[in-house]
């Protein structure tokens, strides 16, 4: 314990953030007193350094490397910028935007002050700013890089620190590990060895005023559409609503309770439209309003989810369901270009794409590879991830995504048909591709390594009573090695991964029908979930979960 304790002592003369030094203060003393639980919590803190990789830092706050904090920000900020200055983008504008999180300002005044002192010309926001937005801002403003600090909707107690290049896309290796090899080097020596500025500037509204008058381009203005609307605690709403009434839009039933932001997110569990319950609010305003479709942003507004009344009952989309409904709008419309989607969501897209002369990439998963597709019009991942706008936002983006939806519903009421009913003739078109999650939350990361060591030990040989085809991820091939697992068969399939941005093992489920089997659309999502439900024991039971 002596060297846990001397290394600890040495942090707390560094940090200058009076709340990790007092909580530091605690876990000491409660660790010499014998206290179990503060000891293997200061063990954990001091295990390593957070890891920086393609998502930048993610992880709990806290004093010590290995929690978010005023130091590890500053370490990464002093790094990126080395990283920049040495592959020449030295002297460059850096936008620094924010969300809502508790310590995102503080991180982001310490990263500009960094910068700034680094000789670059940082441009910091006033105040806190959905991610897509700061994205924006990256070309807008001319900058050679960009910086948000978010943990986007991890839980409360957790922040982040997500860095994009000057061309608005988000990195990806190896400068990940060049960057942290820049960061450990800054770690060798003392935060007093690292100067600071002010000799930065402060971004007020001209952004996001910007920023709408670019989204309000994107759809034809006078939407008659009746909305409902949830920020999940977060700082989607000022911008999301200000889009809407740019374009005529009338104003949302909002969710009071989750309007504004607040880093406690008191009303969810996880701030995660995904998340079970989580846009229960938003389903109660929308039957008490009558509303047509429910919008929703996660708490950094670049993910996107939507509701709807699908067979008489009001329920969100799947990120699947959304994706292939923005994507076959696209394609209506005539946007020519490379519709793109992660490994890991639903191959409805490629049949889609094809059927309309588009080509189709498919990438690993995250952002960080769907924007930086070659002439790409569409992309998304199932987590509730869209790009509608790629050339100014070649990100997720939760607002352009939750306009766009909100275009095509106003464009179908006009013509006296429903989501429900475009999501039905998709489906008798190309048949029914129904997709789920088993997904596994741990607090040891040893489980989600072992499941992955079983499932390439042992696969099975068939699934649903089809034999299917193993392909390990990691051997690459058409896409980088990554750790993941696909299994195939004909009308099926199954990519298992550990999450990158939480501590959880996912499985990726995917079942199809022939458009013959799928005329009668309730028919086909009755069977369709009656083999989604045994493929997901059947992959519960091949992971040993």
């Amino acid at each position: 314990m002596d060297t846990l304790i001397s290394a600890a002592h040495a942090w707390r003369a560094e940090d200058p953030d009076a709340d990790t030094v007092a909580r530091l203060d605690e876990l000491v003393d409660a660790a010499q007193a014998g206290d179990a639980a503060a000891l293997a919590e200061l063990e954990s803190a001091f295990a390593g350094p957070l890891e920086f990789g393609t998502a930048g830092l993610r992880g709990p706050l806290g004093p010590g490397p290995a929690r978010m904090n005023r130091v590890v920000v500053t370490r990464a900020a002093a790094g990126f910028g080395r990283w920049l200055v040495a592959n020449g983008h030295g002297g460059g504008k850096v936008i620094v935007g924010y969300d809502a999180r508790y310590k995102s300002a503080d991180f982001a005044r310490d990263t500009a002050e960094v910068l700034a002192a680094q000789g670059f010309t940082p441009l910091l926001l006033e105040r806190s700013t959905p991610t897509p937005v700061v994205a924006f801002g990256i070309q807008h403003y001319g900058c050679v890089a960009g910086i948000v600090v978010t943990a986007s909707h991890n839980p409360p107690q957790d922040n982040g620190y997500k860095v994009y290049l000057g061309d608005g896309s988000q990195i990806v290796p190896p400068t990940d590990s060049e960057i942290a090899a820049q960061i450990a080097e800054v770690a060798k020596g003392t935060l007093a060895d690292l100067p600071r500025s002010d000799a930065y500037t402060m971004l007020g509204d001209d952004l996001v005023s910007a920023y709408v008058a670019h989204a309000a381009t994107l759809v034809q203005p006078g939407l008659d559409v009746s909305w409902a609307y949830t920020a999940m605690h977060g700082v989607g709403a000022r911008v999301m609503e200000a889009v809407a009434a740019a374009v005529g839009m009338p104003a949302p039933a909002v969710v009071a309770a989750q309007h504004d932001p607040d880093p406690a997110f008191p009303t969810v569990a996880f701030p995660n439209p995904e998340e079970p319950g989580a846009i229960d609010l938003a389903l109660a305003v929308a039957r008490e309003s009558s509303v047509d479709v429910v919008v929703a942003n996660d708490p950094d507004a670049d993910r996107c989810a939507a509701a709807a009344v699908v067979d008489g009952t009001w329920r969100m989309l799947t990120g699947d369901e959304l994706g292939t409904v923005l994507a076959d709008d696209a394609l209506r419309r005539g946007v020519n270009g490379v519709y793109a989607s992660s490994i890991v969501s639903s191959s409805l897209l490629q049949r889609m794409a094809e059927a309309h002369g588009q080509p189709y990439q498919a990438t690993l998963t995250g952002f960080k590879w769907i924007g930086r597709v070659p002439g790409l019009a569409f992309g998304y991942e199932e987590a509730i991830g869209y790009c509608c706008d790629p050339k100014a936002v070649p990100d997720k983006d939760g607002i352009t995504a939750g306009l766009t939806l909100l275009a095509l519903a106003a464009s179908l009421k006009a013509q006296g048909l429903t989501l429900a009913d475009r999501l039905d003739e998709i489906t008798r078109t190309y048949g029914l591709w129904t997709t789920a999650q088993l997904s596994v939350r741990v607090s040891d990361l040893s489980l989600i390594s072992d499941a992955m060591a079983r499932l390439r030990a042992n696969p099975p040989a068939s699934l649903l009573g089809e034999p299917v085809t193993v392909t390990d991820l990691l051997d690459g091939g058409a896409l980088p090695p990554t750790d993941g697992v696909r299994l195939s068969g004909e009308t099926l399939r199954v990519v298992v991964r550990p999450s990158g941005t939480e501590p959880k093992l996912k499985a990726y489920l995917e079942v199809r029908a022939t458009p013959e089997a799928s005329q009668d659309v309730r028919a086909a999502r009755v069977a369709g979930a009656e083999r989604i439900a045994r493929l997901r024991a059947e992959m519960s039971t091949a992971l040993g979960l």
